[in-house]
């Protein structure tokens, strides 16, 4: 689990769900398989696709078949992806009175669920077709995995495994400031808006979007 200080916890579903659409390049976290004789921790980057069925939410992607966290995901354990999203530093100097420490600025949620390998072809085509096409959607002349040589891909999901986790709790963190006093937020946007890069103009955003939902 995550340190979750109850001022800067996020528990609206809706936020954590688009949080994790927005920055769907997670880092999937097991822990189950033993590999020279004691369990260890494994750790694998991996776009994901976002399920909602029901009332729940399923997400879905892929690893290298050889990838050794296959094992774990053969048990049906309990795995964690991890989000994380636009951070900043953020400098005492901007505060409107001290003493004060630096400090950092950011948002992050972890997915925790039951996850399961998937070798089935059908399964890997349909799920890849959906996670080519959310992405190729910028391009200008989109690519299309359909539009490949039917050899040549059949060899390519021979390479690789579906996932599938069953999220059962999602734990969000947005720790944006909520602790310091109102007159200093707009500070520190301000101080943010006139850095030159986009992370910092995103948690400034975070924020602003925070004070004027307060409103």
């Amino acid at each position: 689990m995550v340190y979750l200080p109850p001022v800067f916890t996020e528990t609206n579903s809706e936020v954590l769900i688009a949080h994790i659409e927005r920055h769907d390049f997670g880092l999937l976290v097991s822990r189950g398989a033993r590999r020279g004789g004691a369990a260890e921790m494994i750790a694998s980057q991996i776009p994901f696709l976002v399920e909602r069925c029901g009332d729940g939410m399923l997400l879905q992607g892929h690893i290298a078949r050889p990838n050794p966290q296959v094992a774990d995901l053969d048990d049906g354990a309990e795995v964690l992806a991890i989000f994380p999203g636009p951070h900043a530093y953020i400098s005492p100097s901007w505060y409107e009175a001290g003493p004060a420490v630096p400090t950092w600025n950011y948002a992050s949620v972890h997915a925790y669920g039951t996850a399961r390998a998937i070798r089935d072809p059908e399964w890997l085509r349909d799920m890849l077709d959906r996670l080519s096409a959310r992405h190729e959607a910028r391009e200008a002349a989109p690519w299309r995995m359909r539009e490949l040589p039917q050899a040549y891909l059949e060899s390519m999901l021979r390479g690789i495994v579906g996932i599938e986790i069953e999220i059962s709790r999602l734990e969000g963190k947005f720790k944006l400031s909520q602790n310091r006093p109102a007159s200093d937020r707009p500070r520190i946007i301000a101080a943010l808006e006139r850095r030159n890069d986009q992370t910092s103009r995103e948690v400034a955003g975070l924020m602003r979007d925070r004070e004027t939902a307060a409103e």
